[in-house]
């Protein structure tokens, strides 16, 4: 039986459980159930908080986690990242009042409110700044309102609840953080179980980045149709009845998707199909 922590709320539970429902894992939970047995893969889900997740999978008592990089690097735990999985993406940054003449040069001396002491720390050992850390583990935002800090360091998405507080970013971003699969240490991928359960979550990985294109062209642009749509080895193609045309099949980015059927179409093509893949191994 293969022991993985899943985060219990928030962006990343939601992400995560996505993600291990497409790789074809029973995970699903009623609100209060901590633990889902997945008999039939023989997978055991533990619903822990995402920040307790890194130390619960460094001392060996689960064999995975998906967590995020800040969590992890914050805790301190020794346990190793194996996989970005694409979600749940931010930045630790500094802020600001927007009125303020602050910068990362002018931070000595002043009160930091953060969740991530460990990490803000560091950095601003590595910046040669001497700042004073405040710790507060939730809407940090708030504390240069309530004279609590002078700045703050938090997570960033969108930077819309910054905004709304009337702070700005100042500086570079102490650490761009996203969602990631951990274990204890690399060495687990020599494990048969950790090792199928990687190569799922990286099948669905790819073919969230991919799209198939399908379509009829005329046989005399087939070269042409081809460099449109080079697949990933080459582009299958078959004959049709009508015999100076073609159908062609092919794999592409996602993110090339218009592009590929505006040019398509100015081709001559007919008939053109883009489908989800579901996953795939490449």
């Amino acid at each position: 039986m293969l022991y993985v922590a899943l985060p219990n709320k928030g962006v990343l539970s939601k992400g995560a459980t996505d993600l291990i429902l497409a790789a074809g894992y029973h995970c699903s939970r009623s609100a209060k159930e901590l633990r889902v047995r997945d008999v039939d893969n023989q997978v055991s889900f533990f619903f822990l908080r995402p920040r307790d997740i890194a130390t619960y999978v460094s001392q060996g008592v689960l064999d995975l986690g998906i967590t995020a990089r800040d969590l992890l690097l914050d805790s301190g735990a020794p346990a190793s990242e194996l996989l970005a999985l694409d979600f749940g993406r931010a930045r630790l940054c500094y802020a600001a009042p927007e009125s303020s003449d602050l910068s990362l040069e002018s931070l000595d001396g002043q009160r930091i409110a953060t969740s991530f002491n460990r990490l803000v720390a560091a950095d601003l050992s590595r910046r040669k700044i001497n700042a004073s850390l405040v710790h507060l583990d939730g809407a940090v935002e708030i504390s240069i309102q309530l004279g609590v800090a002078d700045v703050v360091a938090d997570l960033v998405q969108t930077g819309r609840t910054l905004i709304d507080a009337g702070l700005k970013i100042i500086g570079d971003p102490v650490l761009e953080t996203e969602a990631i699969l951990i274990a204890r240490s690399k060495a687990v991928e020599a494990d048969p179980a950790v090792r199928l359960f990687l190569q799922r979550l990286r099948g669905i990985l790819v073919a969230r980045q991919y799209i198939m294109v399908e379509y009829d062209c005329p046989r005399v642009s087939l070269a042409r149709a081809s460099a449109i749509t080079p697949g990933i080895e080459s582009p299958t193609v078959i004959p049709l009845s009508k015999s100076d045309w073609v159908s062609i099949k092919a794999m592409a980015r996602r993110n090339d998707a218009n592009r590929i059927m505006d040019e398509l179409e100015q081709l001559g093509a007919r008939g053109i199909l883009i489908t989800e893949i579901r996953t795939c191994r490449i």
